[in-house]
């Protein structure tokens, strides 16, 4: 880790600096610090802070502001940066090994560049591979955002798309390929509205309508129609509430009730972000009483992240639009206290919407705790979701500048 990365200077290299401008050595120092604290530190606790195998706690901090005669302000943020870059570096390492466990597990099992020669036949194993692969990739959105996946995404649907037009093959394979088109474009849409690209996420959502009505899959017509309600919401336009509709109705006699949950989940947002309370709390009933009645059989691959917690989760976000944070906290925390941190966008995302009932409820040094952590999290992410949602609540926080906790953190934002 070095002092110059991210525009400035970690605590470790500061220290050494500044250790180093008085001519001092590290059991000096260590000397120093132990007399003005009245009992001993060692030299090792300064060898690993100027390391950064430890980073100086708010005590020491304070020691060392006094010693070195610097602002504790700059000693707290030459911490902050060295934990966000070593934060960074773990992102990477887990995106890394993420990557090359799903190439061990599956993600090689075709390559479909391969097949791409003007009148292949195609059997109906490749569709089935097809869909392997894809769920495989499917799973670094759990970890990446769109940014970071948009490419890859894309490219395996323009090999896929490339596939039905050069291939022969059967009336089946026809709409098992149609089907994984409609997966992918799904996929790359949603990751594409992650990085704020949303003209070719609305591309690639339109191209997933077409072929999921190819394919004969309603389950995947109505989540196209739900992810283009989504983006109606996001682009400001107006309500998705139409397309929402129309998607829950294409899987309301459906036997599938996770997707039936789903569906009814992104129909009450769209009622609950236009106002609609009593449609929205009714659709939310829908959704839970679909997720309870999940049965044993398969789950489609891409509503595989469809559970308990996050019906929760969007319980708590249709209640903090509609501005009720006693209904909207306790589903909230409840869903995120079994979060990962490794979820990072997600959660990220998800507290913002707990920060902000807080604020409603009138908890301001709460809120602005967790619009802390939304920070945190929403760091070095290939995401814009995050980064907008943090920009919503520092706007209703500027009010409270006064509060030293408040005006800390618009300074950091």
């Amino acid at each position: 880790m070095t002092g110059n990365e991210s525009g400035g200077e970690t605590v470790g290299p500061l220290l050494r600096r500044l250790r180093r401008a008085g001519g001092r050595t590290q059991e000096e120092l260590a000397a120093d610090l132990s007399v003005r604290r009245g009992y001993p530190l060692e030299q090792a606790t300064v060898s690993r802070w100027e390391n950064e195998e430890r980073l100086p706690d708010p005590l020491s901090r304070a020691l060392l502001s006094a010693e070195f005669g610097v602002p504790e302000q700059e000693l707290k943020r030459a911490v902050q940066l060295a934990r966000r870059l070593r934060r960074k570096q773990e992102k990477d390492v887990e995106r890394r090994e993420f990557i090359s466990l799903s190439a061990g597990a599956g993600l090689a099992v075709i390559q479909p560049a391969t097949l791409l020669s003007s009148g292949r036949r195609l059997g109906a194993e490749v569709p089935r591979h097809l869909a392997q692969r894809t769920a495989r990739l499917r799973r670094l959105d759990d970890f990446m955002g769109g940014g970071d996946t948009y490419r890859m995404y894309a490219g395996e649907l323009s090999v896929t798309t490339r596939l039905i037009e050069e291939g022969v093959y059967t009336e089946n394979v026809g709409r098992g390929l149609h089907g994984i088109v409609a997966e992918q474009a799904q996929l790359a849409g949603w990751a594409a509205y992650d990085a704020g690209m949303h003209g070719e996420a609305r591309g690639h959502y339109m191209t997933a309508l077409a072929a999921s009505k190819a394919a004969g899959d309603r389950s995947l017509e109505g989540n196209s129609l739900a992810l283009l309600a989504y983006l109606e919401w996001a682009d400001g336009g107006g309500s998705g509430i139409a397309y929402a509709e129309a998607g829950f109705e294409a899987v309301r006699s459906g036997s599938d009730s996770v997707v039936r949950a789903l569906l009814a989940d992104r129909l009450a947002w769209q009622y609950a972000t236009s106002g609609q309370e009593r449609e929205a709390e009714y659709s939310l009933s829908l959704a839970a009483e679909a997720i309870r009645d999940q049965p044993d059989d398969r789950v489609p691959d891409w509503a595989y992240w469809v559970d308990h917690d996050e019906i929760l989760i969007m319980t708590g976000r249709c209640w903090t639009e509609l501005r009720r944070p006693l209904r909207a906290i306790p589903a909230l925390e409840d869903a995120l206290g079994r979060y990962d941190d490794t979820r990072a966008r997600d959660k990220a995302l998800y507290l913002s919407w707990l920060a902000s009932a807080y604020l409603d409820a009138g908890e301001v040094e709460h809120a602005v705790a967790l619009t802390g952590r939304v920070l945190d999290l929403s760091e070095d992410l290939a995401s814009a979701r995050p980064t907008e949602r943090a920009r919503v609540i520092m706007q209703r926080l500027e009010p409270h500048r006064a509060l030293a906790s408040v005006s800390e953190l618009l300074e950091r934002a």
